[in-house]
């Protein structure tokens, strides 16, 4: 069992004092945060790619360089790269650059991405968008077999025996894929034998539970060796010293960063009843103290079984020492309590 936090770098105003920091002091934030959970000894730190000012991680294999200069054992991972509108050739070269760099702890967390904006920006047509996802990822694939390639594809210039450098410490070079309830793509990360990523952001996390029975199905109905399946989940959350404490922080600026997301795409305003639910035992946000989160996260883990959890734990803006607690109570009291209670599990059966 594997624990992990990701971020998308919200580089949003304080709600409580309509305040932005520099991205300078933002950066510095966020290399604190990940040196952080790697001396406390949390498995995976992820980054996610956007192309917008709220959200300012827009090469998120840049600042997990940075990090693996200042780490020692984290995995570091995309979360997620917009693989359909990114040269699946240069995604390649940055994550073997990493995984030099970190002596072996990148990984790629590819999707097709919630968010639109890097689509005009490369020049690339939202028409095409699953057509791209799947021949960007069948060419990065490629990649990670052999450094001289051969490939011809209908959106990206042909390659005629070209060899791509560097080449990674890991062999494979671990590609995840990511996906928020497609039941296409939780079938094309099965098929081939990639690691999922779910994506549980709202409503009841049991409504996801026929995408991972499908994936573990069609895992092994393709050839695949069960005891190689890795599958994990992605939730919002934060952890504080009580209950009330974690509410209170961060109900405005979950409030801001999903009704400013809301606007933009037509939903309805968010308010306290909405936020009160997802934080409840059947809601999908992880938010509350230690013995809450635990909680929390084993009764995810019965209902899916899956072998990584990771915190989103930056919705909004948040103060700097508050993430810091939030990553120190994740780390020495949710870990120990999740990995005691899973191994109990696994000897009992």
């Amino acid at each position: 069992m594997e624990l992990g936090i990701y971020s998308f770098v919200d580089h949003s105003p304080d709600p409580r004092t309509g305040k932005t920091i520099s991205a300078e002091q933002r950066y510095k934030n966020i290399l604190e945060e990940i040196e952080l959970a790697d001396r406390l000894g949390l498995d995976v730190f992820g980054i996610g790619e956007h192309h917008r000012p709220d959200f300012i991680a827009s090469t998120p294999a840049v600042v997990l360089a940075a990090a693996a200069a200042r780490t020692k054992r984290i995995r570091l991972t995309s979360a997620v790269t917009v693989l359909s509108s990114e040269d699946p050739v240069r995604v390649f070269q940055q994550y073997a650059t990493l995984d030099l760099i970190s002596g072996g702890r990148a990984e790629i967390m590819a999707g097709r991405g919630s968010f639109t904006e890097s689509f005009p920006l490369f020049g690339y047509d939202l028409h095409d968008y699953d057509e791209l996802f799947s021949e960007h990822l069948e060419l990065l694939l490629k990649l990670r077999d052999s450094d001289r390639i051969t490939w011809k594809g209908k959106h990206r210039p042909s390659i005629d025996s070209r060899g791509v450098y560097p080449r990674p410490v890991q062999t494979p070079l671990p590609v995840w894929i990511a996906v928020g309830g497609t039941p296409e793509s939780v079938v094309r990360a099965a098929t081939l034998g990639l690691p999922l990523t779910l994506a549980i952001i709202g409503g009841e996390p049991a409504r996801f539970k026929p995408f991972t029975d499908l994936y573990k199905k069609v895992w092994v109905e393709t050839g695949h060796d069960p005891a190689t399946m890795q599958l994990a989940i992605g939730s919002h959350g934060f952890i504080a010293d009580s209950n009330d404490e974690a509410a209170e922080l961060v109900y405005p600026a979950y409030v801001e960063t999903m009704g400013r997301i809301g606007r933009e795409r037509g939903w309805g305003p968010v308010g306290r009843a909405q936020f009160d639910f997802e934080r409840s035992k059947t809601g999908a946000m992880l938010l509350g103290d230690a013995d809450t989160v635990t909680e929390k996260i084993l009764m995810e883990h019965k209902l899916f079984g899956f072998t990584r959890f990771s915190l989103q734990f930056s919705v909004g803006n948040m103060p700097h020492e508050k993430m810091l607690r939030c990553i120190e109570l994740y780390a020495t009291k949710v870990a120990p309590a999740v990995r005691a209670a899973v191994g109990a599990r696994v000897v009992e059966v």
